[in-house]
């Protein structure tokens, strides 16, 4: 079989038409299977938060029903390198990073069509976007309510988008309001979205 072959079902698991899906997911029954995506969480908060930046290093799934989606990410998070150079971390103390975990959930969360909180990318992403948006139910810190949590709700906009090959692959979540803005910043919090899995196979 040859190397083309070999990667044809790989490239029409991610080539399925976004309306294909998007169709799938609204004929389900809200209690039948979701749509499923998942994958990494990579990227910094600004430094600018107190300890900051943060390094973010997680996983993350999203599930799409016919008319809501649930969205949970899990990740930890200690200060970065450049807090050596400010002085937030001495080099020689590990403990200095603080490092911490946290879990954020959102469920029966909004589908939309506002991209407008959703990050633009480069080179640059073409095609459609799937934009989910709530208040977390659920923010831990450490796995007990994180401190800003308990200040009140934050809002919460998630954006998957990608290009011609895969058109889901990129995913980014952001604090646009509340107390949690204060901890993550209100910059896109990037990932990138795994493949989906030919069970199949």
């Amino acid at each position: 079989m040859s190397r083309t072959a070999n990667h044809r079902p790989f490239r029409l698991l991610w080539t399925i038409p976004v309306l294909a899906i998007v169709a799938l997911a609204a004929a389900q029954h809200p209690l039948g299977p979701p749509v499923h995506f998942a994958g990494l969480v990579n990227d910094y908060t600004p430094s600018n938060v107190t300890g900051g930046p943060y390094e973010m290093r997680g996983i993350w799934s999203l599930d799409i029903f016919h008319n809501y989606a649930d969205f949970t990410v899990t990740m930890n998070m200690e200060t970065s390198d450049y807090g050596v150079t400010t002085g937030v971390v001495t080099p020689t103390l590990p403990p200095t990073r603080g490092a911490h975990t946290h879990t954020i959930s959102l469920t029966h969360a909004s589908l939309s069509t506002d991209t407008s909180h959703c990050p633009v990318y480069n080179p640059a992403t073409t095609g459609p976007v799937i934009v989910v948006t709530g208040q977390p139910q659920i923010i831990t810190g450490n796995g007990g309510p994180a401190p800003f949590q308990l200040k009140g709700n934050s809002t919460l906009w998630v954006c998957l988008a990608g290009g011609v090959d895969i058109p889901f692959s990129n995913l980014a979540f952001t604090f646009t309001d509340g107390p949690a803005t204060g901890h993550f910043g209100t910059y896109a919090i990037h990932g990138a979205v795994l493949p989906p899995q030919n069970k199949d196979h």
